[in-house]
């Protein structure tokens, strides 16, 4: 459905109209092109809906009053969009949607946050791969004996004259792409799980 949008009697109205609507646009735009109308449809809707009530009062006072109930789209709105972002990133399991959602609500509690770092944490074992395969002997699962030493990079001059060795082996690269698979899932449950919680 196309939005019509509303016809005014003074021409400022219609630049604080048209301005108003520009926010909604663009705090709206990371949703896809049928949620972006669905929410400006609504929000002209109550605009003009408004309109036709106390009509005897000055148009740019009756809009001024609306928008003022409406809020500022940038406040109003996010909370929203990143609601929105966050159920297509759950049900579509798409990486780019979920990093998008985990950003947009970064604002919208601590937990999010926390899912935010375990996601760039992912990101981690992929530049681990890129680092086994540019530095293979620096790179892997290290153990002193059986103790655990790192998992990442070990520069050679700390490897010389001490027990620590690599573990994986030729086995690191698709360690790591098990566990970005696995760790990718286990948030992405995780984070359904949460928001089923705040329903």
């Amino acid at each position: 459905m196309r939005l019509l949008e509303i016809q005014f009697e003074e021409k400022a109205s219609k630049r604080i109209y048209d301005k108003y609507m520009s926010q909604v646009k663009k705090t709206v735009k990371p949703l896809n092109a049928k949620e972006q109308d669905d929410i400006l449809l609504e929000i002209n809707s109550h605009i003009y809906e408004g309109l036709q009530q106390n009509k005897h009062n000055d148009e740019i006072d009756r809009l001024l009053d609306i928008l003022d109930k409406l809020g500022v789209p940038d406040e109003v709105l996010k909370p929203l969009v990143a609601d929105k972002k966050m159920e297509q990133a759950t049900r579509s399991f798409n990486p780019w949607h979920m990093l998008k959602a985990l950003v947009l609500n970064i604002t919208n509690g601590i937990s999010y946050l926390v899912f935010f770092v375990l996601y760039l944490m992912l990101f981690g074992f992929v530049f681990l791969i890129y680092s086994k395969l540019t530095k293979p002997v620096e790179t892997g699962l290290f153990f002193d004996g059986n103790h655990f030493q790192a998992l990442g990079r070990i520069s050679p001059e700390y490897l010389e004259g001490t027990t620590t060795h690599e573990l994986l082996g030729h086995w690191f690269i698709p360690a790591m792409l098990v566990a970005i698979v696995l760790f990718y899932i286990l948030i992405t449950l995780l984070i359904r799980i949460k928001r089923k919680i705040n329903k």
